[in-house]
């Protein structure tokens, strides 16, 4: 056995070796995401005495998409009648908006983070502390933080026109302020990926820039980028993962009557004793964040092969 294992071609010993992470995930991951397809294609039985009813196929999908299923819904699935109401529409757009502002800060950070001054360890200290406080008490502190009762920042900010009087009410203001939040506790941990590929570039590379002449936007621009780019991808697909599930911070703050995010839907309709048709958005839900990340996967391996 071990005389064929060490017989084994490089791409054949890598398969062997996660294999049983494979199997793991398979376990975790995998039959509980079909369970939930299962679950998708049978129907509500709402008065009967088990919680799902017959085998209905796609139906529930159908209503989805096609807008007959808003009349049980808390709020449609897709909507461009009222975007502000439609969850899809909602989540991608503070998804969109959350991942390009939090990138391009958690990048700035990284940088000014990777440099050598007096305390860095401080300031990496200080700088991580937003990811690490827990989701409702993030929730609940910007809930306070835009509560027109208690805080003095509402009403400046609406005197500027920036906001209105109560912005908790308002859908436009609300989504601005989950899109904050999401960015303030999700920058840190972005930084920390970009720091980590930051590290492992080569410092004579910049030595032989400065020596050619080379400005510091011209070493950022031809160095320090294309050799961070991977591992900004790799960060971002996190940073759209946790993004497109985003729940607990609609919740702890404005309310998903205010923010309709997909997960809100989720939760809700499964709150109406609708389990059928909450494993179909949850399905939905799974089939775009993968796509998205099939996306991002599609752009890494083509900068690797670039890079090579």
């Amino acid at each position: 056995m071990l005389y064929r294992i060490e017989r084994l071609d490089e791409d054949r010993y890598g398969y062997l070796l996660i294999a049983p992470m494979f199997l793991v995930l398979s376990v975790l991951a995998f039959y509980p995401l079909a369970r939930t397809f299962w679950v998708s294609l049978r129907a509500d039985d709402l008065y009967g005495t088990e919680p799902i009813g017959a085998f209905e196929g796609i139906r529930n999908y159908w209503m989805i998409l096609s807008g007959d299923a808003n009349v049980v819904l808390s709020y449609p699935f897709f909507s461009l009648e009222n975007p502000l109401s439609s969850a899809l529409v909602v989540t991608v757009g503070i998804t969109l908006i959350s991942v390009v502002i939090g990138t391009v800060l958690g990048l700035g950070m990284a940088v000014i983070l990777n440099k050598e001054f007096r305390a860095r360890s401080v300031a990496r200290t200080i700088v991580i502390l937003p990811w690490a406080i827990p989701i409702v008490i993030q929730g609940m502190m910007f809930y306070l933080l835009f509560q027109p009762s208690i805080s003095s920042l509402v009403e400046p900010l609406h005197d500027l026109g920036v906001l209105s009087a109560n912005p908790l009410v308002s859908s436009r203001d609300s989504m601005l302020m989950i899109i904050l939040i999401d960015v303030w506790r999700k920058v840190p941990f972005i930084a920390l990926i970009i720091m980590a590929g930051l590290a492992s570039i080569d410092r004579s590379l910049y030595d032989v820039a400065k020596v050619a002449g080379a400005s510091k936007w011209q070493q950022f621009r031809l160095i320090t980028l294309p050799l961070v780019k991977p591992v900004v991808l790799i960060g971002m697909i996190f940073y759209t993962i946790s993004s497109m599930k985003i729940y607990g911070i609609v919740e702890a703050s404005t309310g998903c009557s205010t923010v309709p995010t997909l997960t809100c839907l989720v939760v809700d309709t499964f709150r109406m004793q609708r389990w059928a048709m909450a494993s179909a958005i949850a399905f939905l839900t799974a089939l775009i964040i993968g796509g998205i990340v099939m996306v991002y996967l599609v752009q890494f391996r083509a900068g690797v092969n670039a890079d090579e």
